[in-house]
C-alpha cells in the first residue's frame, strides 16, 4: 500500500474476481455478436484492458477521451469531448467502458450524444459506482462495485495524474488531496 493512501478499499484479487465475472456477463449477453467496447480515456483503460480478455467473443475496441472535471476533483457538469470514436457505431452493439460513475452528468451526455448515432444496442459497463453523488439515473447493464463518498484511486483511477497504476482501489489521505475533496 502506497503511505498516499488512507485505507485500500477493493483489493487486486476482488477486482479481478468481479472483472471475470463481468466478462462472462458480456460474453453471455452478446452470444453471436461483435460488440464495439468503447473505452473512455483515461481512467478505463486499466478495466478495458482486463475486461475485453474476459470476454470470450471477437470484440473491437475504440476510446473516447471526455472531460467533466477540469482541473478540480469534482464534476462541473460541463462536458467537452476531447477525442471522439474513431469507428461508425450505426448499427453495431455498444459497450461504454467506464471506471466510475459518479455525479452521472457525463455517463448521461455521453449516452444521449452516442444514441443520436443509431447504434444497435447502447449498454454501460463500469467498474464503480458511487450512487449518493448521483445527480441523474443512468442505467449501468454491468457493474462491478459501489463505493463510498470518498475520493477513489487505483486501477485506473487518479488524482492529478497519478494513482493510476495503483493494482488496488482506495482512498487517498485528505491531507494528500487537501481535505475533503470528492471524485
Amino acid at each position: 500500500m502506497t503511505p498516499d493512501l488512507e485505507k485500500v478499499l477493493i483489493p487486486s484479487e476482488d477486482i479481478q474476481l468481479k472483472v471475470r465475472e463481468l466478462g462472462a456477463e458480456v460474453t453471455r449477453d452478446y452470444a453471436g455478436e461483435r460488440p464495439l467496447l468503447v473505452c473512455i480515456l483515461r481512467g478505463g483503460v486499466v478495466f478495458l484492458g482486463d475486461l475485453m480478455r474476459a470476454v470470450d467473443l471477437p470484440c473491437e475496441i475504440d476510446f473516447m477521451d471526455i472531460s467533466s472535471y477540469g482541473a478540480g476533483t469534482s464534476s462541473s457538469g460541463v462536458v467537452r469531448i476531447l477525442k471522439d470514436l474513431e469507428e461508425d457505431i450505426t448499427g453495431r452493439h455498444v459497450l461504454i467502458v467506464e471506471d466510475i460513475v459518479d455525479t452521472g452528468l457525463t455517463l448521461s451526455y455521453l449516452t444521449r450524444a452516442l444514441l443520436a448515432r443509431k447504434p444497435a444496442s447502447l449498454e454501460v459497463c463500469s467498474l464503480l459506482t458511487k450512487p449518493s453523488r448521483r445527480k441523474v439515473e443512468i442505467n449501468v447493464k454491468y457493474l462491478g462495485f459501489e463505493v463510498p463518498d470518498e475520493f477513489v484511486v487505483g486501477y485506473g483511477l487518479d488524482y492529478a495524474g497519478a494513482y493510476r497504476n495503483l493494482p488496488d482501489i482506495g482512498v487517498l489521505k485528505p491531507e494528500v488531496i487537501g481535505g475533503g475533496a470528492q471524485a
